[in-house]
């Protein structure tokens, strides 16, 4: 019997990973009505990762309102689970999605509320608290989430620094004596993306700068502001592979609160039993929001991919817009890449019709595959 593994991640600012998982599903039972399909919906510790990881672990999601990434109040969440660990979803506070469009600026918004949920975290008396980055939308070095957890962050004139990357520039002194005290009875690990760097030609506002709003110039502003935020907290902090992870938010957790990082697929996909489940499977289809340059730098779909080619499985990727580079995801494991946009449609549209987008680009996909069985070899 033909056995389908469906191992996606979500949309960003449309479905979650479990939405797309079904979605794929019933497009693969329109075709293939009789297969095995086994749906493993991923998280990356970014949107929609507490919620998901809540529910497959039988955890509760706490609500909470934290000061929002550009300073209004914004209803958050984490996931608490059985084992006294409380998982921090740094999306959830500080999010690109929670910028609206005409005030994304890294060089302003704050992670502010992501340090406000570990205070509500460690409330709740957690004795382990992992805090997922991803799609944030913040490059402030984590100052506003240390500042919400009683850090000091003074300039030369011993003023506080405000809100926002830029004022890093500004930042000469980190006080951290008035830190809540209950942190340093809490095992804190940051989970990122290690390709994730903090500076240098490929550091965090220059990969990620211009799709949170950063203008050229912002970004080379905001590049010497993570360079200022390494050498007050530690200088090696600059080249820690995961250090820039949600614009620098890992580092200054590393730096203030010596939480460990850790790689958030050696986390999240270890934990989702992906290897065993690949073993086994015929065909795996994987998926993503988009598809482009930046999906081989340690995106959910390549990491799929790679995994699934130590077993020798080939991998289908589906997404939502195909972007420049998108064929370098050929040469980590990705066999075949399918948009699911069939003619020219809104924005707002393609959101409300995605399910049945990706259900058809589904099935459309198949149909390509069994047919292809059908033809003689060359």
């Amino acid at each position: 019997m033909f056995r389908i593994v469906v191992a996606p991640s979500g949309f960003k600012e449309c479905l979650d990973a479990e939405q797309v998982a079904d979605a794929i599903q019933a497009g693969i039972r329109r075709v293939i009505p009789g297969s095995v399909v086994d749906t493993v919906p991923l998280i990356d510790g970014g949107e929609g990762s507490a919620r998901l990881l809540a529910r497959a672990t039988g955890g509760t999601l706490v609500p909470v309102t934290v000061t929002g990434p550009v300073g209004d109040p914004v209803a958050a969440h984490f996931a608490l689970l059985d084992d006294d660990t409380a998982f921090v979803e740094m999306a959830a506070a500080a999010g690109l999605s929670l910028v609206p469009p005409s005030g994304r600026d890294p060089g302003r918004t704050t992670s502010r509320g992501v340090g406000e949920l570990i205070r509500a975290a460690l409330d709740t008396g957690a004795r382990r608290i992992v805090v997922g980055c991803g799609d944030s939308g913040t490059c402030d070095g984590g100052a506003g989430a240390l500042q919400a957890l009683g850090v000091r962050i003074t300039d030369e004139a011993g003023r506080e620094i405000g809100p926002g990357g830029a004022e890093l520039l500004r930042a000469h002194r980190v006080e951290a004596s008035v830190l809540d005290p209950r942190l340093s009875e809490v095992d804190m690990t940051v989970a990122v993306n290690p390709r994730n760097a903090l500076c240098g030609p490929d550091g965090v506002a220059r990969r990620y700068g211009p799709q949170k709003g950063a203008s050229a110039q912002d970004v080379e502003l905001l590049s010497s502001a993570m360079s200022n935020w390494a050498r007050l907290l530690d200088p090696d902090l600059a080249e820690l592979p995961g250090a820039g992870a949600s614009g620098g938010l890992a580092a200054g957790l590393a730096g203030v609160l010596g939480a460990r990082l850790e790689s958030r697929f050696d986390m999240f996909l270890t934990s989702a039993d992906l290897e065993q489940r690949l073993r086994t499977a015929d065909l795996v289809i994987t998926a993503e929001g988009a598809i482009d340059a930046s999906t081989a730098l340690g995106k959910i779909p390549t990491e799929v991919a790679r995994r699934a080619k130590r077993h020798g499985k080939p991998v289908i990727a589906l997404c939502g817009t195909i972007g420049p580079g998108a064929d370098t995801s050929y040469e980590h494991g990705i066999d075949a890449i399918t948009g699911i946009l069939t003619g020219p449609v809104a924005l707002p549209d393609a959101i409300t019709r995605a399910p049945a987008l990706i259900t058809d680009a589904t099935a459309r996909t198949l149909r390509m595959l069994l047919l292809g069985t059908t033809l003689p070899a060359a």
